[in-house]
């Protein structure tokens, strides 16, 4: 641990300052970084593919710059990670599967923004495939295993992101978000995962990702990593179909207090028939608690949720199929995503656009908790309903049977990827089977400051640390 700072020695601003002040260069962060994963990785499968020699090239730049004296940028010399979703020049997309067999010429906005603040890029992390169910596991990638259980999973879909920053792998890496997919995984592990709002982050080269329900950030240790990493990338382009409002510096709110908060707590799931675990109920309590000996005004609320299903399903089914279309051999999809297609023929362009106006129906009802008599500030609720799955779980399951198994990890979250509000998993404590507890906030429109400054109040108040104790001394 970095006792001055309070923070994990693997914490990219730790790392940053680690490199911008002499004490390391970029290629020795670099090299154990690799060790770690060469090490750690092969039983929990969290990088599809590692980037070394290119990754080497591009530490040891960043130290001819540093030696010539030009301006550091905030990540300068941190190793990162992104989803294999996103393109990285030089690498397959292979969005989880093996359907693509040409390399991206070019790097996604999202990565060219990371490596123009300095990062250094190691690799591209395990996701099923097109992320369409929150369990990282497909026929192509194999099983993806939670660090602190292999035997369960990390949840997903960006379960490879999450396991290579809680075993300290990469300081921080890139998911992506259309259905909890940020903040699931992040529940699982241990981290802070806060899903921006719809919007905050370029989708380019492409217009959207699954058209209105998703978008990209970080996974992190800390929160104020989180920040950090999103000050880097956010921002939208005129090509993307979202754009996102004013919100100021993310790092600034990270690191200010947040002030007298109105805070509403519900442990209702969005989805019917689904019934949270007691340990995920107690850890809402136990949160309201907290925040109300932090000295907010914290009571229970009703959220009178919307149904979002006739807005999630359509534009879930035509999100994997935008992305389904880009892949240069249809013919290698595995079978279940050859199902998910077939069964969603139905959504036609006319219905995708109904589900788009069903969105702004949806957005508008779901806001009502921080609008008007009553309203508050942030809402409280569980990350997800169930404790992580066993790994395998979707082992000879279709479509359907892998859709209601999905459920309880989007009980809570799907919601807000439909109406765009941010929202974060944020750590609560040790479940009695020794894996990670989580809650959720959610914030108003536009508002992830409100979000990062309680967050970082509830971290400093109650300290979470890493990596998982069992991996701790080879790590």
């Amino acid at each position: 641990m970095d006792e001055r700072r309070g923070v994990d020695e693997h914490d990219a601003v730790a790392v940053a300052e680690r490199v911008a002040s002499g004490r390391a260069s970029a290629r020795e962060v670099l090299e154990e970084s690799l060790a770690r994963v060469a090490r750690l990785d092969p039983p929990l499968n969290a990088f599809s593919v590692v980037l070394a020699e290119a990754a080497r090239a591009e530490a040891d730049a960043r130290d001819a710059a540093q030696a010539a004296g030009e301006p550091l940028g905030p990540l300068h010399g941190v190793p990162v990670a992104v989803k294999e979703e996103l393109d990285v020049a030089g690498a397959v997309t292979t969005y989880g599967g093996e359907a693509n067999s040409a390399a991206a010429p070019a790097d996604a906005e999202l990565v060219r923004r990371l490596r123009a603040a300095g990062a250094v890029v190691v690799g591209k992390t395990t996701m099923p495939e097109f992320g369409a169910f929150p369990f990282t596991e497909g026929a192509s990638r194999g099983l993806t295993r939670n660090p602190w259980d292999p035997s369960r999973t990390p949840g997903g879909s960006s379960g490879g992101t999450a396991v290579a920053v809680a075993t300290g792998m990469v300081p921080v890496a890139v998911g992506g978000d259309g259905g909890g997919s940020i903040r699931i995984p992040s529940a699982c592990c241990g981290l802070f995962g806060l899903k921006p709002q719809r919007g905050r982050v370029t989708a380019a080269p492409q217009p959207h990702l699954w058209w209105a329900l998703g978008t990209t950030g970080p996974l992190a240790r800390s929160v104020r990593d989180a920040a950090l990493v999103y000050d880097v990338v956010r921002g939208s382009l005129p090509s993307d179909l979202h754009h996102a409002g004013e919100a100021g510096s993310f790092v600034e709110a990270a690191g200010r207090a947040p002030g007298r908060l109105r805070v509403g707590w519900s442990v209702r799931p969005v989805t019917r028939g689904v019934r949270p675990h007691p340990e995920h109920v107690a850890a809402v309590h136990d949160t309201a608690r907290l925040l109300a000996e932090l000295g907010h005004e914290v009571r229970e609320v009703d959220p009178r949720y919307p149904d979002p299903t006739a807005a999630f399903v359509p534009q879930f089914l035509a999100g994997i199929r935008s992305e389904a279309e880009l892949v240069q051999h249809p013919e290698r999809l595995e079978r279940r995503t050859r199902e998910t297609l077939r069964l969603g023929a139905w959504v036609t362009p006319r219905v995708r656009e109904a589900a788009l106006r069903r969105t702004r129906t949806v957005s508008a009802l779901a806001n009502r908790v921080f609008e008007g008599d009553g309203a508050v500030d942030v809402l409280l609720t569980p990350a997800t309903a169930h404790r992580p799955a066993r790994a395998g779980v979707l082992d000879g399951r279709g479509t359907v049977a892998s859709s209601l198994l999905a459920l309880p990890s989007i009980a809570y979250a799907a919601l807000w990827n439909v109406a765009g509000n941010p929202a974060a998993a944020v750590p609560a404590g040790l479940a009695s089977d020794g894996l990670p507890l989580a809650v959720q906030l959610v914030g108003r429109t536009d508002d992830e400051p409100t979000l990062l400054s309680l967050s970082a109040q509830l971290e400093a108040a109650r300290p979470w640390s890493f990596p998982p104790r069992r991996l701790r001394g080879c790590c």
